[in-house]
C-alpha cells in the first residue's frame, strides 16, 4: 500500500505500519531498553502494537548479539515497546526487524473483512457495530438488533462476499480532527471518542462502502480478503447480538 501523501511526517518515519501495511522488514536503532520487562523501544518500527480489536504483531529481530523472538508489542504513554526473548541489545545498537508476515497478512485480511461487514450491516439495516475482536482468519462482532432479522446470517454472508468480489480499493488517509468530526460516516464510528490530543485522524476508506477512523492494518483491495463465512449468530441479551465469522482462501 502506498504511503498516504498526507501522512504526518513524524508518523511516517517512526510507525511504518500506519503508512505501509506491506512493510515486512525494516532497519532501526535501539532507543531504550527495559531490562526488567525484557523489552526494547526502537526509533522506528513496522510492528503493530495492537488496538481496535486487532492483536499485536509477532516476529524476530536480528541484532549484533543474535536473533531475538518478538513475543509481544504494546504502546505505553505513546511509546511502542517490543517484548523479546534473548539477550537485550545495547542502546544505540542497530537491529533488523522481520515480521511474521503470514500471521500479519491473515490479520489484515480479517480486519478488512470486518470493515466490509460493518459497511454491509450499516447500509442494509442502519445498525452500527458495538464491539468486536479478531484473531488470524477468525473474529466476532457485536451489533444492536432486537430481534435479529430473519435469515440474517445467510443474507450477511452473501452480501459480504459480493462486496469482497467487487474488488473495492482500500485507501488510508489522514484528516484534520476538525474535518473528521464533521463527517457523518466517521461520527457513526465514534471518531469523537479519540483523545483530543490526536489532531490528525487516520481513516481507512473502503471506497464506496465503508469509512472508519482506524489505526490497524488492511489489504489493498477487498478481493485480497478471500471468502467470508458466518459460523453462527448468538443472542447475548436484549438488543445485543453476536456474529462469529471466519475467512477462508
Amino acid at each position: 500500500m502506498a504511503v498516504p501523501g498526507n501522512a504526518p511526517a513524524d508518523l511516517a518515519a517512526t510507525e511504518l505500519f500506519a503508512v505501509d501495511a506491506y512493510a515486512t522488514e525494516f532497519d532501526a536503532r535501539v532507543a531504550e531498553i527495559d531490562e526488567a520487562g525484557a523489552r526494547i523501544r526502537l526509533d522506528r518500527t513496522a510492528f503493530y502494537p495492537g488496538g481496535g480489536g486487532q492483536p499485536y504483531d509477532l516476529g524476530t529481530f536480528e541484532t549484533p548479539a543474535g536473533a531475538l523472538a518478538v513475543t509481544a508489542v504494546r504502546r505505553e504513554a505513546g511509546a511502542i515497546w517490543h517484548t523479546v526473548e534473548g539477550d537485550l541489545p545495547d542502546p544505540g545498537a542497530e537491529v533488523r526487524g522481520i515480521l511474521d508476515w503470514t500471521r500479519r497478512h491473515q490479520l489484515m485480511r480479517t480486519h478488512t473483512a470486518l470493515h466490509v461487514l460493518c459497511g454491509v450491516i450499516w447500509n442494509e439495516y442502519g445498525t452500527a457495530v458495538t464491539g468486536g475482536n479478531m484473531e488470524p482468519l477468525s473474529a466476532r462482532m457485536d451489533f444492536e438488533f432486537d430481534p435479529l432479522p430473519e435469515g440474517f446470517g445467510e443474507t450477511i454472508e452473501r452480501r459480504v462476499n459480493e462486496e469482497l468480489a467487487a474488488a473495492r480499493p482500500i485507501e488510508v488517509l489522514f484528516l484534520p480532527r476538525e474535518t473528521a468530526v464533521e463527517d457523518e460516516d466517521l461520527i457513526r464510528t465514534k471518531v469523537n471518542m479519540i483523545p483530543e490530543s490526536v489532531k490528525e485522524i487516520r481513516v481507512v476508506d473502503i471506497v464506496g462502502l465503508d469509512k472508519q477512523a482506524d489505526g490497524g492494518t488492511h489489504v489493498h483491495s477487498t478481493k485480497e480478503v478471500g471468502r467470508f463465512r458466518v459460523l453462527k449468530t448468538e443472542n447475548k441479551g436484549k438488543a445485543f447480538k453476536r456474529l462469529r465469522v471466519e475467512i477462508t482462501d
